[in-house]
């Protein structure tokens, strides 16, 4: 989910289009939130670790 989100950043920003860098953020934060929640120990959709 982080590397996706990266990705869609650097698309979004290299071909000026505002809804992928939009989509690009969101996936990032999404991403590490899961990563913080799974680093914690929390079950995150019914799996211990989130990787």
């Amino acid at each position: 989910m982080i590397v996706l989100g990266v990705i869609l950043l650097i698309v979004g920003f290299v071909f000026k289009i505002a809804i992928v860098w939009t989509l690009g953020i969101i996936a990032l934060v999404i991403g590490l939130i899961l990563l913080a929640l799974g680093s914690l120990g929390h079950a995150i959709g019914g799996r211990r670790h989130y990787y």
